[in-house]
């Protein structure tokens, strides 16, 4: 499980991208590649904060050899091998992807080798972290971070350590490539030429990533790196989040998806986020559409999609899949100061509705902090939806609460959002259309009017009428309390005590027999007037016999006398609806 990263930590991501800024222009240079990588593991082990952290090579054989490490670790261990599939390594390498365990004798998920198990005891190694190697879809070793205490590794510590595997790939694979290159110029002339072209162009690739990177050192958000990548690559670049919403453009004009060509970018999109990969297609323009999944382990944050009007190559390619990492990292500080922030102000929210009235300074500089003015917060909103949590409404509404200037949060169950506005039904109305968008089904959106910032009674009376018209059967809907005033009496907290002399007048021998005797006769009548007396359609809304349906209209005509169905019976049928309406909000 991925333990959420720390919002308050911006200083810290600053560093980490400084770090990895500093390793991706070492690699421009081409240096040794022991120096690259002994660098590279250098830098993650200051950041990742562990006892100490090593780099592995796959050899021929499929066993893992460590090339580079730092941090105390023994002789024993540097000279370790991990046989295939062997360890955390070999899941690592198996599953081409980021792995780790709290506890490495405790991972009774891993295949353990005896002699490697003795050198990891001996060493104290308890908690492990391992990410790919990866040139070209080909694992060529992998990237440890090892604690000599049980830990948990958060979601930025892996995308980090991440990060710093594709650098490590990048130099391995530059260096061979750098090699070829030097034979080829000693026997071909011809083959020089290539080279240098291919050079040209990987460094082409690495002035794009070293470009965004600057982007994000310099404070620059989403926006900002789709313009840089669109003016590095030309053609236009768009940035969707998790679920495909766009989050930034840049560059020339070109198709998005819900524009021409959209189909061909969706499908690009769709196929990128189901195979892992940068998918390429044309579009029916003549167009070319690229996509790269930005991802943290297994999450997936967004999607990254270039048009152009030319094919891209490989190297471009690998430009848009370098773009990711740096687009993933801007992603987990935004979503980590986002998931922030709204919990701070659903926190507000709560104590705003718990204390009551009068306001406090303290409350007032809360608010202001967060560019809200307690004062115009005249209106509550009230959402419930069949098969949606009040936790993914309150998601929902946060934007909204942004938006307009308000709060938004979970209170006792119920998601809520105070906010300003002109009219509340107007409000009701759009707030219902937002979430039904986004939740794609029937919402239910209840608004009251706010005095005298007694939030607590406003979103009392909002969620006892949220209770009432769901009752009524209404699902999918955007109102106030004020449409529904007739039954008042039943979610006014205000008006109990009317409604608790009003149901002892008109039906208290029949509440008395109920609790008396643990039968439901009040259930019974309302089914039986629901149904305008027809006996038979009552019997079947109430699953029972005909003749215990009879038998049970006699006990109400014992307790209520028999001509209770002679006289003029409004005062029943309504006392009966309101007390059925009251068990629904005292839910």
């Amino acid at each position: 499980m991925l333990e959420p990263t720390d919002a308050g930590s911006r200083p810290g991501r600053e560093r980490e991208l400084a770090s990895l800024y500093a390793t991706a222009r070492a690699l421009t240079a081409l240096g040794d590649v022991e120096d690259v990588l002994g660098s590279v593991v250098r830098h993650a082990h200051d950041l990742i904060g562990t006892d100490f952290t090593y780099l592995s090579l796959l050899g021929d054989d499929g066993t893992l050899s460590i090339t580079a490490s730092e941090g105390t670790i023994s002789a024993a261990f540097r000279s370790a091998r991990i046989p295939p599939h062997t360890g955390l390594g070999g899941k690592v390498v198996d599953s081409r992807a980021a792995y780790w365990v709290e506890h490495y004798f405790e991972g009774g998920h891993l295949r353990h080798d005896p002699d490697f198990d003795a050198v990891v005891g001996s060493e104290g190694l308890v908690a492990l972290l391992g990410v790919p190697l990866l040139v070209r879809d080909r694992v060529i070793g992998a990237l440890f971070a090892a604690h000599r205490s049980r830990r948990r590794f958060r979601t930025d510590e892996i995308a980090l350590l991440s990060a710093f595997a594709d650098h490590a790939a990048i130099a391995l694979d530059n260096a061979r490539l750098y090699e070829q290159s030097r034979s080829a110029l000693a026997e071909l002339q011809s083959a020089y030429r290539t080279i240098e072209e291919q050079m040209a162009v990987m460094r082409r690739a690495q002035a794009v990533h070293e470009a965004l990177t600057g982007v994000v050192l310099a404070g620059g958000g989403p926006v900002g790196v789709a313009d840089e990548l669109a003016g590095q690559m030309g053609g236009r670049v768009e940035i969707l989040d998790g679920g495909g919403a766009p989050l930034a453009r840049g560059g020339a004009a070109a198709p998005s998806i819900g524009q021409p060509d959209g189909d061909e970018v969706a499908g690009v999109v769709e196929q990128a986020r189901v195979t892992g990969r940068a998918v390429t297609a044309p579009g029916r323009d003549g167009r070319w559409h690229s996509a790269a999944t930005v991802r943290a382990g297994e999450s997936l944050l967004g999607t990254v999609v270039w048009s152009h009007t030319r094919e891209p190559s490989d190297v471009d390619v690998r430009g848009l899949e370098l773009a990711t990492h740096v687009v993933g990292l801007l992603i987990l500080k935004d979503n980590a100061v986002a998931d922030a922030a709204e919990r701070l102000n659903g926190e507000l929210l709560t104590e705003l509705i718990v204390a009551g009235p009068p306001v406090s300074a303290t409350q007032r500089t809360r608010a202001r902090s967060r560019g809200v003015d307690l004062d115009a917060l005249n209106v509550v909103a009230v959402a419930g939806a069949d098969g949606v949590s009040a936790a993914r409404l309150v998601r929902h509404l946060h934007p909204i609460a942004r938006q307009e200037a308000g709060l938004a949060g979970e209170h006792l169950g119920q998601a809520v959002l105070i906010a300003p506005a002109a009219d509340a039904g107007v409000f009701a109305q759009n707030v219902h259309q937002r979430l039904r968008a986004d939740c794609g089904r029937p919402v239910t959106v209840v608004c009251e009017r706010v005095a005298g910032h007694d939030w607590a009674r406003a979103v009392s009376r909002a969620t006892g009428c949220t209770a009432v018209v769901r009752h009524l059967g209404a699902r999918d809907l955007g109102t106030t309390t004020d449409r529904f005033a007739l039954y008042a009496l039943a979610f006014d907290a205000d008006r109990r005590d009317e409604l608790d002399r009003f149901l002892a007048d008109a039906i208290g021998p029949l509440l008395d027999y109920d609790a008396r005797r643990s039968t439901d006769l009040v259930a019974t009548l309302d089914a039986y007037f629901g149904n305008d007396g027809n006996l038979r359609r009552t019997a079947g809304a109430l699953r029972v016999h005909l003749n215990t349906l009879l038998k049970r209209l006699d006990r109400v005509a014992d307790v209520l006398g028999h001509d209770w169905r002679a006289t003029d019976d409004l005062p029943l049928r309504l006392a009966i609806r309101l007390e059925c309406l009251r068990r629904a909000v005292l839910r």
